[in-house]
């Protein structure tokens, strides 16, 4: 019989969103006219359709595959140069950002980016996240071998915690040790929390000072509305030395259906060997990608590029300022409850505290039972996430001004 990866069964439970979908599923079942009421803001996927740009590059796309004189086959697991040269130039180059077209690499998602990225990491490493935390970060160091057990508040042991909450406006201190990896987020999911410049250029400094590497996920800068919070961690200076960055097409082009991100690894960041050597982190990536993946399918790609057409950008812009009015109209609605209510600003996703001492189960049950609206229990993110949730901004307007409605009604 063969062997399992025995640190699988180190995961708590289930992972949160199956978790939250098999108690949606018990409750329409049980109730199927309440369910008819039902509104999902749990999960956060994007509603609105793709833009109009995208859509007829993925139709070009698509007649070059039905013609033998333009179909691709295999592309570059790297991704196509037209894609990395348009990140490079448009999301980089144009904001005064040294990052080549060479340093991206594209792929089907920055959830399996930032999983995967553990592959060309050794053990014994003193990994950092955040408490509360995307579940992402945590699960795949446990799968992959890089803690021990969980304790009865779900932490596991070798993974070194940096807990987030108001009174540090949920950008965790840096810490007293040094680390050998950190993972940071902002916008942050959950809590919809922004990094000042500051506080990135204390983190790269204490990295710097310690050999420590930032995986820095962006997959929400498109949503920042304050043009004095930085993008990219690489707008910090000495960046480049100490950190990955992880971007997404899923929201800011609503390819969440689609699949297409990239990860930025600048050439001369640099990681050591058991015996003390360096090595150089960009290589090895390349390596596990070429390995492991054959890359996003053209058309997708074909779809991505036209994101930063003229067209592609306003219709961007449109979807931003479409989600973004969502979360204003959430923010303002829990306010009016009663509610303490963080996110929402430069962020699409609201951190709400639950009231009357309410667990976020409690309150999770509450807000599917008698309003009838799903939203992300904050516990599912670590210990430090309990007391509150999570609202996602991603909905058509009709819905979230009834969510709104809902909120009122359910906290009177």
């Amino acid at each position: 019989m063969a062997l399992i990866n025995e640190n699988f069964l180190k995961l708590k439970a289930g992972y949160l969103f199956p978790e939250i979908a098999r108690r949606v599923k018990a409750f329409t079942e049980a109730n199927p006219e309440a369910a008819k009421r039902l509104i999902r803001c749990g999960i956060g996927d994007v509603t609105e359709a793709l833009p109009e740009a995208v859509r007829y590059a993925m139709h070009e796309a698509v007649d070059e595959m039905g013609n033998r004189g333009t179909f691709k086959g295999y592309g570059p697991e790297q991704g196509y140069d037209f894609l990395r040269k348009a990140i490079a130039e448009n999301d980089f180059q144009a904001r005064g950002i040294n990052v080549d077209a060479d340093e991206i690499f594209i792929s089907d998602g920055s959830k399996c980016d930032t999983g995967n990225i553990l592959d060309i990491f050794g053990k014994g490493n003193k990994i950092a996240i955040t408490d509360p935390v995307y579940p992402v970060y945590v699960d795949t160091n446990v799968m992959i071998g890089n803690t021990g057990d969980a304790d009865e508040n779900g932490a596991y042991a070798g993974l070194h915690y940096l807990k987030c909450g108001p009174e540090n406006g949920f950008v965790p201190a840096i810490p007293n040790e040094r680390v050998d990896l950190v993972y940071l987020c902002y916008p942050n999911n959950p809590t919809g929390a922004t990094a000042t410049r500051a506080q990135l250029e204390a983190w790269v400094q204490y990295a710097l000072k310690n050999d420590t590497i930032i995986l820095y996920d962006a997959a929400y800068e498109a949503f920042i509305q304050d043009d004095s919070i930085p993008r990219s961690i690489f707008e910090i200076e000495g960046a480049r030395d100490c950190a990955i960055e992880f971007r997404s097409f899923s929201k800011n082009g609503g390819f969440t259906g689609m699949r297409c991100a990239f990860v930025v690894i600048p050439k001369g960041l640099m990681g050591k060997t058991a015996s003390g050597e360096k090595q150089a982190i960009h290589p090895l990536w390349s390596r596990r990608h070429s390995t492991k993946f054959n890359g996003a399918s053209y058309i997708i790609q074909k779809g991505a590029e036209a994101l930063y057409t003229a067209e592609g950008k306003s219709q961007v812009k449109a979807l931003i300022e479409h989600y973004m009015g969502n979360a204003k109209l959430l923010v303002q609605a829990c306010k009016d409850a009663g509610l303490a209510v963080y996110g929402g600003v430069n962020a699409p996703y609201v951190w709400v505290k639950t009231p009357s001492g309410l667990t976020s189960w409690q309150m999770f049950d509450k807000m599917l039972n008698e309003a009838n609206v799903v939203i992300t229990p904050g516990s599912g993110f670590g210990s430090a996430g309990e007391g509150y949730f999570r609202i996602s901004a991603f909905n058509s307007r009709a819905n979230v001004e009834e969510v709104c409605t809902r909120i009122k009604a359910l906290t009177k």
